[in-house]
């Protein structure tokens, strides 16, 4: 009803790392997205994915030239930076899911 704590709801998904490999495999138009630092994501990333630092000042500029009729599956080394990740772009009307657990969590 009221609400007192801060807490604001997520207009994004925290997925394990089962259902975020079904649901990126099964998505019509889907692009997965390492948000983390250059020198993480070329130390081995999940095959496929495109590189965009959420810490950097490009973030911002590239979500303009993003597509939004894409879903949007991200992932970082633990699932903090991509849930903030998530939650900036959910707030620009992206539709995105977070990979709970970090890069770690995806199936093998």
């Amino acid at each position: 009803m009221f609400n007192i704590f801060g807490s604001k709801p997520k207009n994004y998904e925290n997925l394990d790392g089962t259902t975020f490999k079904a649901n990126y495999n099964k998505a019509a138009k889907a692009e997965l997205l390492d948000v983390r630092t250059a020198g993480e994501f070329a130390g081995g990333s999940i095959k496929g994915a495109k590189n965009l630092d959420v810490t950097s000042s490009q973030f911002q500029q590239a979500l303009k030239t993003m597509d939004k009729n894409k879903e949007y599956f991200v992932f970082c080394r633990s699932g903090n930076r991509s849930g903030s990740a998530c939650d900036i772009m959910s707030k620009e009307g992206f539709k995105a899911y977070n990979l709970s657990g970090g890069i770690g969590a995806w199936p093998k």
